[in-house]
């Protein structure tokens, strides 16, 4: 009987400690990874509970320094949030077959490769990139979905094997819930948070990506976003609003005509417009804040952010751009404050949105009619309630039928 090949222990440690030494920010992370010898795993891949599976044999082909890189591409999956992002998607497109998830896992490595090697970390032979799948870099796993398929480009990658902790689907050489040194919710969220906090404190030394990810992880939840999902919900559920039917699932009634397979009702995501008021009166704090708002917008819709524009207004309404990028659309402005122009412009867009999202300080005045879609405000810390003409001016509230949400709490 031959003896189960053993993996050698020194060098994987050695290659997390230079992991570590590299990129010291995700250290924290690195030594929360239980190490798991499996002969099973083609590689290495991580479970959604943090272990981390090796490969006795990739192990032993690989230098520390190939071993490093792949160990940061697995922690990654895991502090991104890979597999409740990919569980998610797949349950908002219909999408449950382990094609489905492969693309899943090429997307989401496509994210984390596009700036997590060089400066100490070599890039390896089969690393997937954004240009492997002749796409272009800077953007996340959802916005990836939306770009490409399974074909030719992708048929030397279908041995990719990431694990749970990447795409949401459980292999069969995972221990599961149940097994050994599996972390909690809690020790996740507080591995997150650490990890978060080092690279928002080492702004100039780690790549624009993770810069982005710590913003989201340590931006407060806000209840408005819950009222947002509950409006998109009820925009989606009402009667009319991007109704289909898919063939990906089959109707439940099917069984009752024998012979026959009947489409299930597949509902899709709802248009969104988004109104950032960008008068004087809002700070550049609240701006930024409106941008991880938008980001947030965008996760709420599935990651549809094609069905995501976004309107700049103060005075006047700006040009509508489609939201491909949270942090790169540009939010013009800084005059006076009048919001009905955002809303007109917003209304006359083709083909119309389904909910129109306000992001203000309030200070503006609103339509006197009540829009033909669902309206969310969010309405952010007013530090000062002013006029030019009238230094006793108090601005209007919103109106009765916006559903209206305060973002923070004002500066004391």
């Amino acid at each position: 009987m031959t003896a189960a090949p053993v993996v050698d222990v020194d060098k994987i440690y050695a290659a997390r400690l230079y992991a570590a030494r590299v990129r010291p920010y995700l250290a924290t992370a690195l030594y929360a990874l239980h190490i798991v010898a499996s002969p099973r795993v083609p590689a290495m891949g991580v479970d959604r509970h943090w272990r981390c599976y090796v490969s006795p044999a990739f192990v032993a082909q690989r230098p520390v320094e190939e071993l490093a890189s792949v160990l940061v591409h697995e922690v990654s999956h895991l502090l991104r949030d890979h597999h409740g992002r990919s569980d998610s998607y797949a349950r908002t497109h219909g999408l449950d077959s382990r094609a489905d998830r492969l693309r899943m896992n090429l997307a989401a490595d496509a994210e984390i490769n596009d700036d997590a090697f060089g400066d100490g970390l070599p890039i390896p032979d089969d690393a997937v990139l954004p240009s492997t799948l002749r796409l272009p870099a800077g953007q996340l796993m959802e916005d990836y979905l939306q770009q490409f398929g399974l074909g030719p480009c992708t048929e030397r990658l279908a041995w990719l094997e990431c694990g749970s902790g990447a795409d949401g689907l459980d292999r069969e050489w995972e221990l599961g819930a149940d097994g050994a040194d599996a972390l909690s919710d809690q020790q996740r969220d507080a591995v997150r948070f650490r990890v978060a906090n080092s690279i928002i404190g080492q702004p100039g030394s780690t790549p624009r990506g993770w810069r982005r990810w710590a913003e989201e992880a340590l931006h407060p939840p806000q209840p408005w976003r819950a009222l947002l999902g509950a409006a998109i919900r009820s925009a989606t559920s009402s009667s009319g609003a991007g109704e289909n039917y898919t063939y990906r699932r089959p109707a439940r009634r099917s069984a009752a005509v024998p012979g026959a397979v009947l489409p299930s009702l597949r509902r899709t995501p709802p248009r969104v417009s988004v109104i950032v008021d960008t008068s004087g009166s809002v700070s550049d704090a609240d701006l930024g804040s409106a941008l991880l708002e938008i980001a947030a917008i965008a996760r709420a819709v599935g990651g549809r952010r094609d069905l995501v524009t976004v309107l700049s207004c103060d005075a006047a309404a700006r040009v509508v751009h489609p939201l491909w990028q949270a942090e790169n659309i540009p939010l013009f402005g800084g005059g006076g404050t009048d919001l009905r122009a955002g809303f007109a412009r917003a209304l006359r867009s083709r083909p119309c949105p389904d909910v129109v999202v306000v992001l203000t300080d309030g200070q503006t005045p609103w339509p006197s009619s009540r829009p033909g879609c669902r309206t969310v405000v969010g309405l952010f810390p007013r530090h000062v309630s002013y006029s030019e003409s009238n230094p006793d001016y108090v601005p209007d509230l919103p109106p009765e039928w916006a559903h209206v949400v305060e973002i923070g709490t004002p500066a004391i």
